[in-house]
């Protein structure tokens, strides 16, 4: 049999499986995401003021960032999990966080003067956040990762480096209700960071794990 046949021979069997796959990510992130909002709960919780912060842009804009970059993702590693699978459209929209991130950075530096930019990329967070996310993303990455071996990806490593993005993506939303450091110029550099550190592990664990 040719590669070809091959590939489409599996699209097809895996065809009838995707619906219940795509449950089981659903599963695997609602029990991965529950057990990291226990740890949340138990090590940080939110921040005093977070009444006040949740009607600031700054504040809304970091959580919505990371939750945009994590629903993003989802919908790329499903279309991973299937060998063969067109993942244009989906990698196009990952893209949609990244931008977004981009434009409030240019905001911010348009907004707070020069002077003050270096003091708002430190923050005072910085070695917490490196911290606390990818401790946050670890239930999720391991359920992900457990979830997706019932797929068929032919690039494990890519497939468990956007699971890395959907479990770093939610630690970061769970982390940013915590954090102080609202502007933009810290989550770029500090959460982005963080989150990295996360994706390049789901890819190291996927070249392992997600054996087919």
């Amino acid at each position: 049999m040719r590669t070809d046949e091959l590939v489409h021979a599996l699209v097809a069997d895996r065809a009838a499986v995707q619906a219940p796959l795509g449950r089981q990510v659903a599963l695997a992130i609602a029990i991965g995401f529950a057990i990291s909002a226990g740890l949340f709960w138990m090590a940080l919780g939110p921040r005093p003021d977070i009444a006040a912060a949740a009607v600031t842009v700054r504040f809304d804009l970091k959580i919505t960032q990371a939750l945009l970059l994590a629903t993003t993702a989802v919908a790329l590693v499903l279309r991973l999990a299937q060998p063969g699978a067109d993942t244009g459209l989906q990698k196009a929209v990952l893209a949609a966080a990244p931008i977004l991130l981009i434009v409030a950075v240019v905001a911010e530096l348009l907004i707070v003067p020069a002077s003050q930019w270096q003091a708002k990329m430190i923050g005072s967070n910085a070695l917490i956040c490196l911290t606390v996310i990818p401790l946050l993303s670890l239930p999720l990455l391991a359920a992900l990762l457990l979830v997706l071996r019932r797929g068929a990806p032919t690039s494990r490593a890519a497939a468990g480096a956007v699971a890395g993005l959907v479990a770093g993506g939610l630690g970061a939303a769970l982390y940013a209700t915590h954090c102080t450091d609202d502007s933009p110029l810290f989550v770029a550099v500090w959460y982005s960071i963080a989150i990295g550190g996360v994706t390049v592990l789901g890819a190291a664990l996927g070249r392992s794990v997600l054996r087919w």
